[in-house]
């Protein structure tokens, strides 16, 4: 039946989806889908190519006005098995957060060093997410995926470029992955679950875990120069520490402020709109670059209408 419309009443629109990130703040999407199934995730490749796939939302900023075209979910493909004494297969969907917590219960140790980082699986591996204590490259063994022609594809290890917050993947639709761990003793049990704790309390400490942030904004840079006090050329720095040291702390705009607690955070409150944390993301970027002459790059991805899908 036609759309009938009047110059009283416009044509009915769908409301934009909510996308939930780890900031509470931004915009939606005109379409929003989550498939249950491989099958189902290649059909809707078929109808957008190039849709945007959204994990966790604890890597991400949505602009205030949302974005266009259609937004994936792979939260449903959310199962865990165990394929060997040392390798669980791990849908996209999972959180990485529940399943350390969740193997550790169960006396399975090697995710314990990704504990209290927001992701899910499929994002983690495509980030390469990791941080003091290890990345997700320590323990995978292969990666399932999907490519925008509906192929399915294992890649393993061994042919992943993982490296500092990159696996060469970003083409690729993670959909699963095999990640080792180690079966303990039940008197190991309880050094496993003190080694999950001691690292959550360093993260409480250092961190600021109760606020709206996603994590660390900017990547740590490479020094390209010696830098006093800092670090020597070729050595990967702080970005944090950059930011402090360019007096950020503390810096804001609207309801968006650098974290007093972990300078490469940005966190929201009552109030912040999706704007408020891009123009200070650029404003630290600026005081770092005057400081320093280092051009920090954003962790962080932002999704913009017209942008291409990332």
């Amino acid at each position: 039946m036609p759309t009938i419309t009047s110059p009283f009443r416009p044509a009915f629109a769908p409301a934009p989806r909510p996308l939930a990130t780890w900031f509470g703040v931004g915009g939606g999407a005109s379409r929003f889908e989550s498939p249950a199934t491989i099958d189902e995730l290649r059909t809707l490749l078929g109808d957008d190519p190039d849709l945007r796939i959204i994990g966790e939302g604890a890597n991400l900023l949505v602009d205030d006005d949302g974005v266009d075209g259609l937004v994936v979910s792979l939260e449903r493909l959310s199962a865990v098995e165990r394929t060997s004494d040392d390798t669980i297969r791990v849908g996209a969907g999972v959180p990485l957060m529940r399943l350390v917590v969740d193997l550790v219960r169960e006396r399975l140790a090697g995710l314990e060093s990704l504990a209290g980082i927001p992701a899910s699986i499929g994002g983690a591996v495509t980030m390469n997410a990791g941080g003091r204590f290890g990345e997700i490259a320590d323990i995978t063994r292969r990666i399932h995926a999907i490519d925008r022609d509906g192929n399915e594809l294992t890649i393993e290890r061994n042919e992943i470029a993982f490296g500092y917050r990159h696996s060469g993947l970003g083409d690729l639709i993670v959909t699963g992955a095999d990640l080792a761990v180690r079966p303990v003793a039940p008197d190991e049990g309880e050094e496993l679950r003190a080694r999950l704790k001691e690292i959550m309390a360093y993260k409480g400490r250092s961190q600021p875990m109760g606020s709206h942030s996603a994590g660390c904004v900017f990547r740590n840079p490479t020094l390209e120069a010696d830098l006093d006090g800092i670090g020597d050329a070729g050595q990967r720095v702080s970005a944090g520490l950059l930011i402090d040291r360019a007096g950020c702390k503390g810096l804001a705009i609207g309801g968006a402020s650098v974290s007093a607690r972990h300078a490469n955070f940005i966190t929201t409150s009552t109030g912040a709109q999706a704007r408020d944390v891009i123009e200070l993301i650029e404003l630290v970027k600026e005081h770092v670059e005057d400081e320093f002459n280092i051009g920090l790059e954003t962790e962080v991805v932002i999704w913009r209408k017209g942008d291409k899908a990332s």
